[in-house]
């Protein structure tokens, strides 16, 4: 189980005296821990594999908007720490799709929903999310719907 994978990382970027790793490893054992909580379950359970990846890929996002809004303030050095904790997460993620694979996944939903004008895109956006749930940036399927229209 991915869950019990990362609480015994712990223990190795201890012994490694791994800091950034270790950071990040209890960042996420933290996450799964509030997961937990906020789903009325006991705190020491453990988490699905799937369970693990939704909340990796909300502490992943928070991490990009991080950067993002570090970059803004010119403090590289947080810039830099918040994308050594980006790398660590993302080999726990499975790889997102890129962007021409979106977009002929997109073409065919659309023609299989018969959009044809912007006033639908919520609806083609929708049934995209719904197909490409943690295959695909968010992000990037906006995006690309955006530049159908």
């Amino acid at each position: 189980m991915l869950h019990e994978q990362i609480q015994n990382g712990i223990k190795e970027a201890m012994m490694a005296k791994d800091k950034v790793r270790l950071e990040t490893m209890r960042g996420m054992v933290a996450g799964f821990t509030n997961f937990l909580v906020s789903k009325n379950r006991k705190p020491d359970e453990m988490l699905i594999d799937a369970e693990v990846l939704e909340v990796i890929t909300r502490l992943a996002k928070q991490r990009k908007d991080s950067i993002e809004q570090f970059q803004k303030g010119n403090r590289e050095d947080l810039v830099k720490e918040e994308k050594a904790q980006l790398a660590i997460l993302e080999t726990y993620l499975p790889k997102l799709m890129d962007k021409g694979e979106v977009e002929k996944i997109a073409q065919v939903k659309k023609d299989e929903l018969g959009v044809t004008d912007g006033t639908k895109k919520g609806m083609l956006m929708s049934a995209l999310m719904k197909e490409l749930k943690g295959k695909a940036d968010g992000t990037l399927v906006k995006e690309v719907v955006d530049a159908l229209f």
